[in-house]
């Protein structure tokens, strides 16, 4: 049995003649920048996501790095990220010239540990960026307890999380700035790079409208140094058609999610999914932990199963951010989640039968290799 780590089948195709459709009007339309489609698709998701402003961009990078210029984040300014992330969370923060400060996550969640973020502020802490790593949401009223104490602003990566909540609330809406992607893989993903930035916070969403369309609010007007990064409206399009679907992907992501941890919650030395008390968790990727892992990786690589690792190497271990002197040992939860941590198959669609077969063979290299 040939098993990829991602299909697209069992979403795509059911909605194939909604899709072209969408695309024809954007097409039969002749507006094809911040037309209608965008404009629907802001109001849509904000109402998904229980905010009152979404501002559609062209990356998820584009939302965290305009969420930070927006917020006036800066040089000598620090922000908060987690010590294991992808490196787009880093990347924002050198974008707008401020110092990353790395915090530790919890090792069974992922997510960053409240308690050593309380620890890492200063007094020059600006912003905390917390990431709902793997489709989990962050413990967030302890997160913003610790914004509110310190008055730092904050804001989300919810690039993995849409749909996901803490205490009922959704993540993308506890934040001053909140920022997500569409990237084709992701849980909503376009067809293509997008992303959007949710706030409540009216002036906030009136200077991202500017900063977005190269700091102007009236063409020909530009009232700041702004930048190019607009929703594609051929992508918005394609996202409302897929909106109203995420939530039964969701669940059908959850279903997989379930039966890889009843199948697999007796395998000694794997470390299956631990979620947060409060937490939900919408499985952007189920991840187990092993120190077998590449092992691991390579017996199912040969039994035709495809996994991935969410993330090899952690972002202070990076060449790219050698220049600030991180070393090796230095954030040990990121480098132990980096050394065990392996993202099995599941996407929306995918079978019991798939998911049995998988974890069959899992079974199976524990009891007959060494």
């Amino acid at each position: 049995m040939k098993i990829p780590f991602l299909s697209f089948t069992g979403q795509h195709d059911p909605i194939r003649a909604e899709i072209l459709a969408a695309m024809a009007r954007v097409y039969d339309s002749h507006w094809y920048v911040l037309g209608e489609e965008v404009k629907q698709f802001e109001q849509e998701y904000a109402a998904f996501n229980s905010v009152a402003y979404v501002l559609g961009v062209a990356t998820g990078l584009d939302a965290l790095h305009l969420s930070l210029r927006a917020l006036g984040i800066g040089p000598g300014d620090e922000v908060l990220v987690p010590s294991n992330t992808y490196i787009a969370s880093w990347l924002a923060i050198s974008y707008v010239g401020a110092t990353i400060v790395p915090v530790e996550p919890r090792l069974l969640t992922a997510n960053m540990d409240p308690d050593k973020l309380r620890m890492a502020i200063t007094g020059r802490s600006r912003a905390i960026m917390p990431v709902h790593l793997y489709g989990q949401a962050c413990e967030m009223k302890a997160i913003m307890e610790v914004a509110h104490q310190y008055q730092l602003a904050v804001v989300e990566d919810n690039a993995q999380a849409q749909g996901a909540t803490y205490q009922d609330k959704l993540t993308g809406s506890f934040g001053h700035m909140n920022a997500t992607s569409f990237y084709p893989g992701k849980n909503l993903g376009a067809l293509g790079d997008a992303g959007a930035i949710t706030t409540n916070d009216r002036s906030l969403a009136q200077h991202l409208t500017k900063l977005r369309n190269y700091g102007s609010g009236q063409k020909y007007h530009n009232e700041l140094v702004g930048y190019n990064s607009r929703l594609d409206e051929l992508q918005a399009a394609v996202l409302r058609v897929k909106l109203p679907y995420l939530a039964c992907w969701t669940e059908q992501r959850q279903q997989v999610a379930a039966w890889y941890s009843k199948i697999l919650m007796d395998v000694a030395d794997l470390v299956l999914p631990q979620i947060a008390p409060g937490s939900t968790h919408v499985y952007h990727v189920y991840v187990v932990r092993s120190t077998r892992r590449d092992a691991l990786q390579q017996y199912l690589a040969e039994k035709g199963i495809e996994t991935l690792i969410h993330y090899p190497i952690p972002p202070h271990l990076q060449p790219a951010y050698q220049a600030l002197g991180f070393h090796e040992g230095q954030f040990p939860i990121a480098e132990e989640l980096a050394r065990t941590s392996l993202s099995l198959p599941l996407w929306p669609g995918m079978t019991f039968e798939q998911v049995t077969f998988i974890c069959a063979c899992i079974k199976q290299f524990f009891a007959t290799t060494h």
